[in-house]
This record gives structure tokens, sequence and C-alpha cells, in this order.
């Protein structure tokens, strides 16, 4: 049965083989109808400036106009995946709050697991629970400068955050954000009651810890190390609460 809405996608790449790859594995996925494909970073700007475009596929490294900056230039922006075989990219490629980012040559299991982000994006708002008295702090929120727009993030929602040298990335429930910002200064913003530095890399909501064992936090899935310069402190605090 076809999908009552598909997809509408652009893939651009100036390699051709790798075009052609994301092409074909848009080809398998029954919900995406790539509208465009091109070479050329120019001609894509050209078609999205007039046409509706969902979900962009989008190098990098092209002659002309970069990845980078195609994505800087668009007013309107769809959601972006993007592609490159330069891993150095991911950090101002996240701060232009991407979806994904996928390093060539791509698997098919890799752009699955992207497009199911995507699918599950769309989703979410339906799905959405709205308390009728949400209690303060449901609606305690930080807003971080995310490529020179304030982005408003409920504190709720934070899962954990990773300093990445000079930058932090927010992992919540909903998105992934990068941000020019020391993890101590934001350690110093957020109550602590609700999170606890637990390794000079990491963050972790406190609400949202799954379980712990030996030097490692889980929260869903996920597995954050526990530093041991932090454990002390991380260990003496749930004694504390299970007193």
């Amino acid at each position: 049965m076809e999908p009552a809405h598909k997809i509408k996608c652009m893939a651009v790449d100036d390699e051709p083989p790798a075009l052609q790859l994301i092409a074909s594995y848009i080809a398998q996925i029954d919900s995406l109808d790539l509208i465009f494909q091109t070479t050329n970073s120019m001609v894509a700007y050209n078609f999205i400036r007039q046409n509706e475009v969902e979900l962009l596929f989008l190098d990098i490294q092209m002659p002309g106009l970069n990845g980078l900056d195609f994505i800087k230039s668009l007013h309107q922006k769809p959601t972006v995946i993007l592609t490159t075989a330069f891993r150095e990219y991911a950090v101002e490629g996240f701060e232009l709050d991407v979806l994904d980012y996928l390093v060539k040559p791509v698997k098919f299991e890799r752009f699955l697991k992207a497009v199911s982000k995507y699918s599950q994006l769309i989703a979410r708002p339906s799905q959405e629970i709205i308390a009728e008295k949400p209690s303060v702090a449901d609606e305690m929120y930080i807003y971080f400068n995310v490529n020179k727009e304030m982005v408003k993030v409920f504190l709720k929602d934070i899962l954990y955050i990773e300093s990445i040298k000079d930058y932090i990335k927010v992992i919540t429930t909903g998105k992934t954000i990068v941000t020019y910002q020391r993890i101590t200064y934001i350690e110093q913003k957020l109550p602590e009651n609700s999170f606890i530095r637990i390794h000079k890399s990491f963050i972790v909501s406190l609400h949202n810890i799954t379980s712990f064992k030996g030097d490692i936090v889980q929260i869903g899935h996920l597995k954050i190390p526990i530093g041991r310069f932090y454990k002390k402190k991380f260990v003496d605090f749930f004694a504390s609460i299970n007193k």
C-alpha cells in the first residue's frame, strides 16, 4: 500500500557515484520521493528556492557553494541530513541544527537510521501530551545560541549534555543542538536538584537516569561514563536521597 504522503526529498552531491547511491537508497523506501537530484550546488539552491523540499540530503565539500554555506543561505530550511567524508565538520553541522550526519561511504543501515529519525520528528507533534496544570519544574527552560538564533529548550527535555572542546552538545528527547559554550558555565546555570556532572565531559539529567552501575550511568539505551573525580559526589548524592 502506498503511504498517504510521500516525503519530498532532494539529494545534492558533486560526486555522481555518491549521489546515485543516495538516490538508490531513497528509491527503496516507499515513504520517500526523490523530487530532484543534482551535482551542482547552485542549481540545487535555485531549485529549493522555488520548490517545496521536506528532506535534504546534502554533501558538505562542493565547489562554488559548499554544504554548510548552502544551509546558512536558506531562509526557509528543510530538514537536512549531511553526507560527507570528513568527520571534522560534525560540530558545525549540528550547530546549524541538521538532523543527522552520514559519513561516506554511507551504508544502507545507517541511512535507514537517519530516515527513521526524520519519521519520529514529524510524528512527534501529534503524539505530544500537554498537562492541564504543568508544574513549575515542567515550565523551566533555558535558551541556547544556535547559529545566532536563540533556541528555547525545556529543562525536563534534556537527557544529557556533552562537552566537545569549546562547544557543548545538548541532547534532548526531541533534538540535538550544538552551541559555543563551556560545560563549566552551563553547569552553574542548571538546578543542582535536577542535573549532576558525572564526568569532565558529561552532565546528566537526574530525572532521566534509568540505572547506574560501577562507572556507568544509563539513560535509556545510552551508557555514559562516570569520571573518577566525580564518582564520590555522584554516589553521595544518591546515598543522601535513599536514606
